[in-house]
């Protein structure tokens, strides 16, 4: 697998990530039914670092997963990362995300944060959360009921951080 900034030939293949991840309102605090413009025009806002995981080649791409990487906060706050991953659903339990987050700690040390701190990770997302933990994450916070999960109703929502 490779990495590569993402461009607008990416285009539909992140809306094949983003669509069905937003749509089952499991994971994610994004509208459930956004339109496939304005998805785009969040995950590749010139704010952020958009990358894709590509395990094709340049003749025949094949992008698994994508992520974002940016600043937590402005000023006083913007030696702390943030960063978001989705993956494509057929790719799931295959490992992209993990080798995304890697890729993703190792930017961030060459950006010269000195963390990465997730703002808004859903409680019942409990494989992103063990990954997480495998990667040296750890909860620091927690928001009662901030996440209307699709079918579960209000579910906490944890901050994970972890220093690069």
């Amino acid at each position: 697998m490779h990495f590569r900034l993402a461009d607008d030939s990416d285009d539909d293949a992140l809306w094949r990530i983003i669509e069905p991840t937003v749509r089952a309102g499991e994971t994610w605090a994004l509208p459930r039914d956004w339109t496939r413009e304005a998805a785009l025009a969040y995950w590749r806002a010139p704010s952020l670092e958009t990358w894709v995981a590509d395990r094709g080649t340049p003749d025949a791409r094949d992008v698994v997963g994508t992520y974002f990487l940016r600043p937590a906060q402005l000023g006083p706050g913007a030696h702390v990362g943030n960063a978001g991953y989705m993956v494509r659903p057929d790719a799931w339990g295959q490992g992209v995300a993990g080798v995304m987050c890697a890729h993703s700690i190792e930017r961030a040390r060459e950006r010269g944060f000195a963390a990465i701190q997730f703002n808004f990770v859903v409680s019942t997302n409990t494989r992103a959360i063990a990954l997480w933990e495998r990667k040296g994450f750890r909860v620091i916070g927690r928001s009662p009921g901030a996440y209307m999960h699709a079918t579960l109703g209000a579910v906490d929502s944890l901050i994970m951080h972890r220093a690069v």
